[in-house]
C-alpha cells in the first residue's frame, strides 16, 4: 500500500476506541480513545429528528405509480407506530440537532490521541499535491455497525495541519474473502472491447408509495455515455417470476458495468440485506449471491443503492468481489433519494469517478439543498474495494480518442521544440552531414560499398600546382581564355567526346577568339559536346546564352546550363521546368551522356552548320525517346516535385528533394587529373572517351565566387572526409610518365563544386536518387507514436508496477530505438529512402521517459 493510501480501524472496546493506522508493509499508529456517551445520544437524538422530519415534511411529489399509505421513505416501516401530524418545528429541530451531533463528533476526533494520525494523513495530503492531482485515501473501517452508522466522511482531517490536498475517506469491510477481478484497469470487460460502452443494469424494485419516474429519467441521462437496460416488477408477474427475471439479468453473459437499484431495502442481521423487488416480495443479497458473482466474474465492478439502511447490503457485496458500492446509511426520502441520483449521475456522466460523483451530489444537497433537505447530504457512504481502481464511465467516441491524443504540458513542450529544431536549415544540414558519415561507415561495415569500376565522371581540375607552373594563370580569375582553349584541344585529341566547362565566361577579357577558335576546332572535327555554366539569374531565366554573349560560342553548335546548386542536394528541374528553357548543369551532361548511349541515329550531333538551337533540338528527340528508352524515360522523370519548391521559400528546407549521396566514395564518381599533368605530361587515359569531362577550378587561393552569394570552394563532407583517409591514395583515371599514379595533392582542402556536379551526374546516371523523409514530418509520426507509447503504460499506471517492469520497458524501447536506426540505415541503400534519427527518435524518448518514473497509483 502506498503511503497516500491509508487504513484506519476503529475499534469499541467497552468504553474506549481502538483507532488503528497503517500504510504499507509495516508502518503503523495505534491510539486509545475514550469513547463519549454524549455522542450516541446525540447520533440517537438526531436519528429520530431526521426520521420524523422526513416522515412529515410536504415536499412536491410526481404521482405516485402505486398510490398507498406508507410513508414515502425508500425502507420498511420503522418500529414505534406512525407519527401524528403536528405543529412541532421539524426542521429547526433537525438543524439543531445536526449541529449537535456534528460539533460533539468532531470534538472527538480532534481528541490530542488523535494528534498523530490526523497529522500523518495531513502529512501525506501536502506529499501529493506538490507531485500529483491525486488525492490521500483513506479506507475507514468500523467492524461495530454503532460506529459505522456516523458521519465519517465529514471529519476535517487536515484542518488543523494546511494539508493542501484532497483527503478522501472511503469505508471498507473489516474481512474480504473474494478479491476484487478488475485490479486497477481501464474497466475492460471480458468478451467486450477495451474502449467499449459502459453497460448499466438498472432494476426498478417495488414502487409502493414511491415513484420511480425521475430515477428512470435520471438513469436514462447515462445513455448517450453507456447501454442502460431496464429490469423489474411488471403487474401481473408473479413473485417467482420477478425474481427469475432479475437473476437472469444479473448474469446475462454479456456482462455489466454497473448495477443500479431503487426501491425499498433494509439491514438484515444476516444474508448481506435484502431488497424489495415488487409488492409484498423481496429478495436478499445472499439469495443471488452466485449470479452476482458470475456478473462480477464478467465485469461488474459497481453497485448502486438508491434505497434505505445500506450497510449491511454495501458490506456483503465488497465482500463478493465488487470494487464499489454506494448506499444510504439512513432511511432516505424519495424525493431526496432522486435529487442525490440526479446529481451523483450527472457528475458520473461527465465522466468523474464514482467517489467523486457521490462527493459532488453530497456537496449539492449541503448547499444547494440545505433548506428543502437538511442533513441529506450526512446519508450516502461509499465502500470501496482496497484492490480496485475507482470506476468511472470511460469517454468513447472519435472525440474522446482525438482529446486523449492530445499532448500533456510536457509533450506541449518537447513537441514544439523538436518541431522547432526540424525547421533550422543548419541545424538540419549538420545532421544530414553526420546521417550521411554514418551512412558510409556502414557500407564500408556491411560490406555494401559500390564495386570498384570506372566512374562515369573525369574532373580537370586547375589546382593550385597549375596556377604556379603555368605564368599565364599566375592571376587565375578570371580565368585565362587562352589556357582554356588549350585544356579544349588536348581533351578533344585524347577523344573527350563531353566536355563540361565549369566556369563562369560572362566577360571577354582578351583571347576569347582563340577559345572560340579551340572550340569550333573540337566541334567539327571530333563532335565534340560543350556545355558552358550559367547563372539562373541573368542568363538562363532571361533566354541568354553566356558563350554568346561573350562571343566564344554560338547555341547553334553548343549548350548551356545553370550550375546553382545546393551543396548536399540533387539539382533537378522543376516538375512544370521545360529543359528547354532552363535546365541544370549536371542534368544536362548526363542527358547528352545517356542519349549518345542510348540515342538513334536521328539524334542531333553538335555542328557548326546547325541553324537551330542544339539544347531544343537535343530535347525534342529525348522527349520522343523515352517511351522506348527506360534511361532517358528516368531521366525526364527525374524532376523536383511542387512541395520541393513549396517548401523551400517557406521553412528554407526543399522537401523531398533527393540529396547527393556522399556514402558512396569518390573514387567511384570521378577521376581527378591536375590541368598541368594534361598539358604536360603524355598522360594515358583509357577511360576519358567513355566519360563526362568536366574543366573546373579546384583548390587554389582565387577559386570561388563564381556564383553569386555562394562560394565555390565548400567545406568537405564528413562522409567524404572519411572516405577520404580510408581510400588508396592512388589515381586511377592516369598513368603518369613516372609510373606514378598517384596526384599531389591527392585530395583537396576543399571541396569544389565540380565535384558536387559530379556526384550529381553519377547518381543520374546509376538512376540513384536518396528521398530524405522531412524531419518535421517524421517529428509528427513521432510524437503519435510516442503518445500511443504513453496511453498504453498510462494504462499500466494504476497497477503495482514494480521497478523490473519499468526496466523491461525502458529496454524494449531502446531495442526498437537500435531496430529503427538499423533499419534506417539499410533503407538508406536498398530503398534510396532516408529516415531521419535524431527528432524523431528525441521526440519519442521526450514523450515516453516521464511514463517510466514511478508513479503513485491513482487516487492516491
Amino acid at each position: 500500500m502506498s503511503p497516500s493510501t491509508f487504513r484506519l480501524k476503529v475499534q469499541k472496546i467497552d468504553q474506549t476506541c481502538l483507532f488503528e493506522l497503517s500504510w504499507g508493509q509495516g508502518p503503523q499508529l495505534v491510539a486509545m480513545l475514550k469513547y463519549p456517551t454524549d455522542l450516541t445520544e446525540r447520533y440517537q437524538e438526531w436519528q429520530r429528528v431526521y426520521l420524523s422530519f422526513y416522515k412529515t415534511v410536504q415536499t412536491p411529489l410526481p404521482p405516485l405509480t402505486n398510490p398507498a399509505p406508507e410513508s414515502p421513505m425508500r425502507g420498511w416501516t420503522i418500529a414505534g407506530g406512525s407519527l401524528t401530524p403536528s405543529t412541532v418545528n421539524w426542521h429547526s429541530k433537525l438543524v439543531e440537532a445536526e449541529a449537535k451531533l456534528l460539533n460533539e463528533f468532531h470534538c472527538w476526533l480532534r481528541s490530542a490521541e488523535l494528534f498523530e494520525i490526523r497529522a500523518a494523513i495531513a502529512q501525506a495530503s501536502r506529499g501529493v499535491s506538490d507531485a500529483t492531482p491525486s488525492s490521500v485515501h483513506v479506507f475507514l473501517i468500523c467492524p461495530c455497525t454503532e460506529l459505522a452508522r456516523f458521519p465519517w466522511e465529514v471529519w476535517e482531517i487536515g484542518t488543523d495541519f494546511a494539508a493542501t490536498g484532497t483527503i478522501r475517506i472511503l469505508r471498507t469491510p473489516a474481512t474480504i474473502h473474494t478479491p476484487a477481478t478488475i485490479h486497477r484497469e481501464t474497466g475492460a470487460r471480458p468478451g467486450r472491447p477495451p474502449h467499449g460502452r459502459a453497460r448499466i443494469l438498472a432494476i426498478l424494485g417495488d414502487d409502493t408509495g414511491l415513484n420511480f419516474q425521475a430515477d428512470r429519467e435520471a438513469v436514462q441521462f447515462l445513455s448517450r455515455q453507456a447501454d442502460v437496460t431496464f429490469v423489474g416488477w411488471q403487474p401481473g408477474q408473479t413473485p417467482v417470476q420477478v425474481k427469475e427475471q432479475i437473476s437472469q439479468a444479473i448474469a446475462d453473459q454479456r456482462g455489466w458495468d454497473v448495477l443500479f437499484f431503487a426501491g425499498h431495502s433494509n439491514e438484515t442481521e444476516v444474508m448481506g440485506g435484502e431488497l424489495a423487488i415488487a409488492p409484498g416480495t423481496s429478495i436478499r443479497v445472499g439469495e443471488i449471491a452466485a449470479q452476482l458473482a458470475i456478473a462480477q466474474e464478467r465485469g461488474l465492478q459497481v453497485a448502486i443503492f438508491n434505497s434505505c439502511s445500506g450497510l449491511s447490503l454495501a458490506e456483503s457485496l465488497i465482500d463478493l468481489g465488487f470494487s464499489q458500492v454506494a448506499v444510504m446509511r439512513e432511511p432516505i426520502h424519495n424525493c431526496v433519494a432522486q435529487e442525490f441520483l440526479v446529481q451523483f449521475l450527472r457528475r458520473l456522466a461527465e465522466h468523474n469517478d464514482v467517489h467523486e460523483s457521490l462527493l459532488a451530489a453530497c456537496q449539492f444537497l449541503r448547499l444547494e439543498k440545505n433548506l428543502t433537505y437538511p442533513s441529506a447530504y450526512l446519508v450516502p457512504s461509499l465502500f470501496c474495494h482496497p484492490g480496485a481502481e475507482l470506476f468511472r464511465i470511460k469517454p468513447s467516441g472519435w472525440t474522446q480518442q482525438l482529446r486523449q491524443g492530445l499532448p500533456t504540458r510536457w509533450e506541449a513542450i518537447a513537441l514544439t521544440a523538436c518541431l522547432t529544431l526540424s525547421l533550422i536549415p543548419p541545424l538540419q544540414n549538420f545532421w544530414l552531414d553526420q546521417r550521411v558519415w554514418l551512412q558510409a561507415v556502414y557500407r564500408e561495415a556491411t560490406g555494401q560499398v559500390p564495386p570498384v569500376a570506372p566512374p562515369p565522371v573525369a574532373l580537370i581540375q586547375v589546382d593550385e600546382a597549375s596556377v604556379r607552373r603555368d605564368r599565364r594563370i599566375a592571376q587565375p580569375l578570371p580565368i585565362k581564355r587562352r589556357y582554356l582553349a588549350d585544356l579544349i584541344g588536348r581533351l578533344s585529341s585524347l577523344n573527350a567526346h563531353i566536355v563540361g566547362i565549369d566556369y563562369l565566361l560572362d566577360r571577354s577579357i582578351g583571347d576569347e577568339h582563340v577559345l572560340r577558335e579551340a572550340i569550333q576546332t573540337a566541334v567539327m572535327r571530333h563532335k565534340n559536346w560543350i556545355v558552358f555554366a550559367s547563372l539562373f539569374e541573368g542568363f538562363e531565366a532571361e533566354n541568354l546564352f553566356v558563350a554568346e554573349e561573350s562571343k566564344i560560342a554560338k547555341r547553334n553548335w553548343s549548350l548551356q546550363g545553370y550550375i546553382e546548386a545546393p551543396h548536399n542536394r540533387m539539382m533537378l528541374p522543376s516538375v512544370d521546368e521545360d529543359c528547354r528553357q532552363l535546365c541544370p548543369f549536371a542534368y544536362l551532361l548526363s542527358l547528352i551522356q545517356v542519349n549518345n548511349q542510348e540515342g538513334t541515329s536521328t539524334s542531333p550531333q553538335p555542328s557548326l552548320a546547325n541553324q537551330t538551337d542544339l539544347r531544343t533540338d537535343l530535347l525534342n528527340v529525348i522527349e520522343q525517346e523515352t517511351t522506348r528508352n527506360r534511361k532517358l524515360a528516368f531521366l525526364q522523370r527525374s524532376r523536383l516535385q511542387l512541395i520541393s519548391d513549396w517548401s523551400y521559400p517557406i521553412v528554407d528546407v526543399p522537401w523531398l528533394q533527393p540529396i547527393i549521396d556522399f556514402s558512396i566514395p569518390p573514387d567511384r564518381i570521378y577521376d581527378r587529373i591536375a590541368a598541368w599533368r594534361l598539358l604536360d605530361q603524355p598522360l594515358t587515359l583509357p577511360n576519358l572517351p567513355d566519360q563526362i569531362v568536366i574543366i573546373m577550378s579546384a583548390g587554389y587561393i582565387e577559386a570561388g565566387g563564381i556564383v553569386r552569394d555562394q562560394p565555390e570552394n565548400l567545406p568537405v563532407p564528413a562522409a567524404v572526409s572519411y572516405w577520404r583517409s580510408h581510400l588508396s591514395r592512388q589515381n586511377n583515371a592516369a598513368a603518369f610518365p613516372n609510373g606514378n599514379s598517384e596526384n599531389s595533392p591527392a585530395y583537396l582542402s576543399e571541396f569544389p563544386g565540380g565535384e558536387v556536379h559530379a556526384y550529381i551526374i553519377h547518381h543520374l546516371l546509376t538512376q540513384r536518387l536518396v528521398i530524405p523523409i522531412p524531419d518535421l514530418w517524421m517529428v509528427g509520426i513521432a510524437a503519435l507514436l510516442g503518445k500511443g507509447t504513453v496511453l498504453q503504460l498510462n494504462r499500466q499506471r494504476n497497477q503495482q508496477r514494480r521497478s523490473h517492469q519499468r526496466i523491461q520497458w525502458v529496454v524494449g524501447l531502446a531495442i526498437a530505438t537500435a531496430l529503427y536506426a538499423l533499419l534506417g540505415l539499410q533503407l538508406y541503400i536498398s530503398a534510396s529512402v532516408l529516415l531521419p534519427f535524431v527528432l524523431p527518435l528525441l521526440t519519442v524518448w521526450l514523450y515516453v521517459l516521464p511514463a517510466f518514473r514511478p508513479n503513485k497509483p491513482q487516487g492516491e
